[in-house]
């Protein structure tokens, strides 16, 4: 303290309080990519169920099967949000030099011969992870909720007979789907994999919704 005519006068400075930042989305897509693509994969997924019952079935809202979204709520969460964000961004940049092609522009990524091989292994395997363990999945799901058992076992086992019964149609629908969409998820550059994948996803989640989602 220091007194200037017979004042006194305190020479220490008092902190502001720090300001709260304001939420920024960017800022948690950054900091939690895991999160953010869950809670992404959530939404999504529910949206598109929800559309499939009111826009294409024009199922009134009063009427809607709220425990088919809540099996399309879980898939999303769990595997599309979960599952595919591990082997799609983690598993993936182990395997494959995904960085440097998806970095390069259109010109150069159609005269690069091993990141086009990349590319193709990538479709490949992606395809074979949609086949044998997507589409199971989401059967198993389905009889989760849907056969008034608490057994696993039986969940199991009714949903693979499921997924057994609509293989051809299944498989022919999700080929011709997600093979020209893996070409371009695959070729973007890496923050925008999951993003254009999300699109795809989207309609396809409405189709599925609409083709296999109810009882």
């Amino acid at each position: 303290m220091q007194e200037m005519r017979g004042v006194a006068v305190s020479t220490g400075s008092k902190s502001e309080p720090e300001e709260e930042q304001p939420f920024s989305y960017v800022d948690f897509a950054q900091t939690y990519p895991f999160a953010n693509n869950v809670l992404i994969a959530t939404v999504k997924t529910a949206s598109a169920d929800l559309i499939a019952q009111t826009v294409i079935a024009q199922t009134p809202l009063d009427a809607v099967d709220w425990q088919r979204s809540l099996l399309f709520c879980a898939f999303g969460a769990i595997y599309l949000g979960a599952f595919q964000y591990a082997y799609q961004v983690n598993i993936f940049k182990r395997l494959f030099d995904v960085d440097r092609f998806t970095s390069q522009p259109w010109a150069e990524k159609l005269r690069d011969g091993p990141g086009l091989q990349a590319l193709a292994a990538q479709t490949a395997l992606d395809l074979t992870v949609l086949t044998l363990v997507y589409l199971p999945t989401f059967y198993v799901f389905k009889a989760a909720l849907f056969s008034g058992s608490v057994d696993p076992t039986a969940w199991a086992s009714s949903g693979l007979t499921s997924y057994q019964a609509n293989f051809a149609k299944d498989e022919f629908d999700l080929v011709r789907v997600w093979l020209p969409a893996d070409l371009v998820c695959f070729s973007v550059p890496l923050y925008l994999r999951l993003p254009v994948r999300h699109v795809v996803s989207f309609v396809w989640t409405m189709y599925l919704s609409f083709s296999r989602g109810g009882h």
